[in-house]
């Protein structure tokens, strides 16, 4: 895994023994992301990417969705006070076929010059998401349960 910390553009790459489709359907249905998404239930239907832990919901602007190769949307931290009140920043999700049975997938979270708190934050935890999403999709588990 790469990545970059704290800076207005953060990327971060994996390789995954999974399927493009596989890798997609992980990071759109809700039963996926809570077990490696720090617990958030989230789903990707009209044009939004809609987000939930516990009682506390919110939504986000989907700009691309290109099943299984690519996903772009805004991204909002509304988990947390500080960060919900910064400007939206955007992620990219890159999923491509490798040979072998490997997906590459590369995530892209940029536009943070105006969310320096947000772009704090999430440099630690797209990694630990990262290596959650692929243990789940290479073992079946969850990285912690």
């Amino acid at each position: 895994m790469t990545t970059m910390t704290a800076q207005a553009t953060q990327v971060y790459s994996v390789f995954i023994r999974a399927t493009p489709e596989q890798v997609w359907e992980a990071i759109t249905k809700p039963e996926f992301t809570q077990q490696y998404f720090y617990g958030a239930r989230i789903e990707i239907r009209d044009g939004r990417r809609f987000s939930a832990i516990g009682d506390m919901e919110w939504d986000e602007e989907v700009l691309e969705a290109s099943p299984p190769g690519r996903l772009v949307h805004r991204f909002v931290a509304a988990y947390d006070p500080e960060m919900a009140a910064e400007d939206a920043s955007r992620v990219t999700w890159e999923i491509e076929p490798q040979d072998g049975g490997i997906t590459k997938l590369t995530v892209v979270h940029d536009q943070l010059q105006s969310a320096p708190k947000t772009a704090e934050s999430v440099a630690g935890g797209w990694m630990y998401i990262l290596s959650g999403l692929k243990t789940l999709l290479e073992t079946g588990e969850p990285l912690v349960a």
